[in-house]
């Protein structure tokens, strides 16, 4: 027979019974029952990068400076710049038949916001008819999106891309990846590295939290002029541009 525990009103019942609802309580807290889940958390440690400024004793080293970036140099890479209005806000290495932009925010100083992206981005993407996936990639958790693109015939097809993020302190840093790398993310080994190997130069200066880190043009950079895509698109600021963003000059960094 099974019967229920009579309650005594003892001490130790009563401790038995907070622990079992702090138990439950954060049991709803981790699976999102609740009410929501879980975004804002500290930073998580960075043992491959990407780096802080502060970590790093010689950026310029092998790495092209961008100002708000330094990334890493590789041959036959090409470097380019994206604006938007007059500041340069993002760069896209292009390596074969691969391409990654890498964009830096600031950040909290004592949380992280990837998560929060993560969900933007998978919102916005499923409001334009896309579909997302979230798995756990080299990076640490990325969303593989199917995105809806128009095409020349008028036509709607799809663009396979992938969202990497990290946390740093007091900076976020946003790698959209495309081309054969989204397609087999396995293709993609050396721009993670690339990834992975930035530098991100928050500054001392107050920022609002998701304000873009601004770039420069490096002083040898050779200027390859290209025309200007925009398009309007409702869409989260951090959600890789996809016509947001006007394409700009081309940097061909060969090293």
């Amino acid at each position: 027979m099974f019967g229920r525990r009579k309650k005594s009103g003892s001490a130790e019942d009563v401790a038995d019974e907070a622990r079992e609802t702090e138990q439950v309580a954060d049991e709803l807290d981790d699976d999102g029952a609740a009410g929501g889940r879980r975004t804002n958390l500290p930073p998580a440690p960075r043992p491959d990068g990407p780096w802080d400024l502060a970590e790093v004793s010689r950026p310029g080293e092998g790495r092209v400076d961008l100002g708000g970036l330094f990334v890493p140099g590789v041959e036959g890479m090409e470097l380019r710049v994206e604006v938007a209005g007059d500041a340069i806000v993002a760069a896209t290495v292009v390596l074969r038949d691969t391409a990654i932009q890498l964009q830096a925010f600031a950040a909290p100083k004592n949380e992280g916001i990837w998560g929060e992206v993560r969900e933007e981005i998978a919102s916005g993407i499923t409001k334009q008819g896309g579909v997302i996936d979230e798995v756990e990639g080299p990076l640490g958790w990325e969303l593989r999106a199917q995105v809806p693109v128009p095409l020349p015939d008028g036509k709607t097809g799809v663009q396979l891309v992938r969202f990497v993020g990290v946390d740093g302190p007091r900076w976020f840093l946003r790698g959209v990846i495309s081309g054969q790398g989204a397609v087999q993310p396995e293709a993609a080994g050396l721009l993670e590295t690339i990834f992975r190997d930035t530098v991100v130069v928050r500054g001392d200066g107050p920022m609002a939290p998701r304000d873009p880190l601004v770039l420069k043009l490096p002083e040898d950079a050779q200027m390859v002029p290209e025309g200007v895509q925009q398009e309007d698109q409702e869409s989260s600021k951090f959600s890789g541009g996809m016509g947001r963003l006007q394409r700009g000059p081309e940097i061909s960094e060969i090293r």
